[in-house]
């Protein structure tokens, strides 16, 4: 099959042909049918991702059609799955209180084995898969196994948005894109922030009540002004210190900062006004994934057309245009994310 292989830390992704994947007994072998290029692949390909060493397959954000089935699994042949990108045991503590996305045994395919930039995926523990709703297209349904799935947890399970609550998102990538119609959905007041003007002109064209430029520094203040004291959930979306710093400071007192963006190699380590978090009896949340059991939820609110997350989608690439598509993460890039359709060419 073929797959685009790290062969080094920024540099082109190699197309080659490699072995298909056998089949896990309690898993699927899924005919990829898109797959979403992620700022967290980004992370891996410029080498900050810890655990992603040349050779990787990389590719977390999947969806596909099931080719074959471990003898133990629960999906068959022509299954078409949405796949999350953190495969919970369904054992440990953790899953058996109903939160797999922080399960003890993770496994981890585009992170810690083969991923989905390829023709074909092994997905083991396929209690963790949700079936590809019929209307759904493949290139939507991608997003549902990273970013539109992230940003539901952080905005529902962590932050507990309300309706009429101001909703600040600093970034809008995938996830931040994700957040700000999951927002608008749920009946917040939804204010962005990036330094792209195209962005925050699409960002507004899609109901961003305010779309502000971070650019000069002073997105937090006109976040508190506009909001007449700050907004009651900040979430930021691209794990940098400066957006991180805005975050916090756009918050009125009880305010709930969500840790939405992975702080990883040199963003690893940041520092936090913890002042303002003691004065303003502020909350921080860490939010990474979704538990399994929450996917009906999310599948029902687009399902009955209570949001349209199809604007997440800006273009469909091929399978070699991914180096392209990460190496855009190296600065400003256009509205919207990227989706690998065409896993021949």
């Amino acid at each position: 099959m073929r797959a685009a292989v790290l062969s080094g830390y920024n540099e082109p992704l190699s197309i080659e042909n490699v072995p298909e994947p056998a089949c896990p007994e309690d898993g699927v072998v899924l005919k990829v049918l898109a797959c979403g290029v992620c700022r967290s692949d980004w992370h891996g390909w410029t080498g900050e991702h810890p655990r992603i060493k040349p050779g990787q397959i990389g590719g977390h954000e999947y969806c596909g059609e099931v080719v074959a089935a471990g003898p133990v699994a629960q999906y068959a042949t022509g299954d078409r799955l949405i796949a999350p990108f953190i495969l919970a045991c369904g054992a440990c503590a953790n899953c058996r209180a109903g939160e797999s996305n922080t399960c003890l045994d993770q496994r981890l395919p585009g992170f810690t084995e083969p991923g989905a930039f390829a023709e074909f995926v092994a997905v083991p523990r396929d209690h963790n898969l949700a079936r590809l709703p019929e209307d759904m297209m493949p290139t939507l349904a991608a997003a549902l196994g990273c970013r539109v799935t992230t940003a539901w947890h952080a905005l529902t399970d962590r932050a507990a948005l309300q309706p009429g609550e101001w909703l600040a998102i600093h970034g809008t990538g995938g996830i931040g894109l994700s957040a700000m119609l999951l927002g608008i959905a749920l009946g917040a007041r939804v204010i962005v922030t990036d330094v792209v003007e195209e962005k925050l002109t699409h960002a507004k064209a899609l109901g961003a009540e305010h779309a502000i430029d971070a650019s000069d520094g002073g997105s937090a203040k006109r976040i508190r002004e506009v909001t007449g004291g700050g907004a009651h959930v900040s979430v930021e979306a691209l794990g940098f210190p400066v957006t991180q710093s805005a975050s916090l400071a756009c918050l009125r007192p009880l305010g709930r900062h969500v840790q939405v963006g992975m702080p990883i190699g040199h963003h690893a380590v940041q520092e936090v006004d913890l002042n303002a978090v003691y004065m303003q009896n502020l909350a921080i949340f860490g939010s990474r994934g979704m538990p399994v059991h929450r996917y009906p939820s999310l599948l029902s609110l687009i399902e009955a057309g209570r949001v349209d997350l199809s604007p997440i989608v800006a273009r469909e690439v091929k399978l070699s245009d991914t180096s392209a598509e990460l190496a855009a993460f190296n600065g400003p890039n256009q509205p919207g994310i990227a989706v690998i359709t065409d896993f021949t060419a």
